[in-house]
Protein backbone atom coordinates (compact mmCIF):
# COMPACT_ATOMS: atom_id res chain seq x y z
CA UNK A 1 0.00 0.00 0.00
CA UNK A 2 0.59 3.21 -1.07
CA UNK A 3 3.44 2.39 -2.81
CA UNK A 4 4.01 4.78 -6.00
CA UNK A 5 5.72 2.66 -8.62
CA UNK A 6 4.37 -0.53 -10.22
CA UNK A 7 5.80 -3.60 -9.24
CA UNK A 8 8.73 -4.73 -11.19
CA UNK A 9 10.30 -7.87 -11.99
CA UNK A 10 8.81 -8.95 -8.15
CA UNK A 11 6.06 -10.54 -6.46
CA UNK A 12 4.61 -10.36 -2.71
CA UNK A 13 3.58 -13.71 -1.20
CA UNK A 14 0.92 -13.19 1.45
CA UNK A 15 0.53 -15.93 3.75
CA UNK A 16 -2.05 -16.97 5.23
CA UNK A 17 -4.41 -14.90 2.52
CA UNK A 18 -7.54 -16.00 1.32
CA UNK A 19 -8.48 -12.32 -0.32
CA UNK A 20 -7.28 -8.63 -1.02
CA UNK A 21 -8.39 -5.70 -0.99
CA UNK A 22 -6.37 -2.50 -3.53
CA UNK A 23 -7.14 0.02 -0.82
CA UNK A 24 -4.54 2.69 -1.32
CA UNK A 25 -3.05 1.21 -4.05
CA UNK A 26 -1.66 3.57 -7.04
CA UNK A 27 -1.66 1.03 -9.61
CA UNK A 28 -3.02 -2.64 -11.04
CA UNK A 29 -1.43 -5.88 -10.68
CA UNK A 30 -2.23 -9.37 -11.29
CA UNK A 31 -3.24 -11.80 -8.11
CA UNK A 32 -2.41 -15.43 -7.76
CA UNK A 33 -4.69 -17.21 -5.08
CA UNK A 34 -3.07 -20.52 -4.12
CA UNK A 35 -3.84 -23.56 -1.71
CA UNK A 36 -1.74 -25.73 0.57
CA UNK A 37 -0.23 -28.04 -2.24
CA UNK A 38 0.55 -24.81 -4.29
CA UNK A 39 -2.27 -25.44 -6.97
CA UNK A 40 -3.60 -22.09 -8.66
CA UNK A 41 -7.25 -21.80 -7.35
CA UNK A 42 -7.77 -18.52 -8.65
CA UNK A 43 -6.48 -15.75 -10.87
CA UNK A 44 -7.14 -11.93 -11.07
CA UNK A 45 -5.69 -10.32 -14.61
CA UNK A 46 -5.53 -6.30 -13.97
CA UNK A 47 -6.80 -5.79 -10.98
CA UNK A 48 -7.31 -1.88 -10.13
CA UNK A 49 -6.67 0.10 -7.22
CA UNK A 50 -9.72 0.83 -5.32
CA UNK A 51 -11.59 -3.35 -5.89
CA UNK A 52 -12.20 -6.25 -3.35
CA UNK A 53 -11.31 -9.52 -4.40
CA UNK A 54 -13.44 -11.85 -1.87
CA UNK A 55 -12.42 -14.50 0.08
CA UNK A 56 -11.53 -17.43 -2.01
CA UNK A 57 -12.73 -20.95 -0.44
CA UNK A 58 -9.22 -22.81 -0.02
CA UNK A 59 -7.11 -20.27 -0.42
CA UNK A 60 -4.03 -20.12 1.91
CA UNK A 61 -1.92 -17.53 0.16
CA UNK A 62 -1.97 -14.65 -2.08
CA UNK A 63 0.50 -13.38 -4.57
CA UNK A 64 0.55 -10.21 -6.16
CA UNK A 65 2.16 -9.95 -9.39
CA UNK A 66 3.50 -7.42 -11.84
CA UNK A 67 0.25 -6.80 -13.81
CA UNK A 68 0.17 -9.04 -16.91
CA UNK A 69 2.13 -11.56 -15.54
CA UNK A 70 -0.50 -13.83 -15.14
CA UNK A 71 -1.27 -13.47 -19.27
CA UNK A 72 2.47 -13.36 -20.24
CA UNK A 73 3.08 -16.55 -18.02
CA UNK A 74 -0.80 -18.20 -19.22
CA UNK A 75 -0.80 -19.08 -15.52
CA UNK A 76 -4.05 -20.87 -15.27
CA UNK A 77 -6.18 -22.70 -12.57
CA UNK A 78 -5.05 -26.12 -11.84
CA UNK A 79 -1.25 -25.67 -12.30
CA UNK A 80 1.24 -25.93 -9.61
CA UNK A 81 3.68 -23.10 -8.84
CA UNK A 82 7.46 -24.55 -6.84
CA UNK A 83 8.02 -21.71 -4.40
Amino acid sequence: MFRKKPLENEALVIKPCNSIHMFFMFFPIDVIFINDEQRIIKSVSHLKPWRIVWPVKGATAAIELPVGTVQEYDLAHGEYLFL
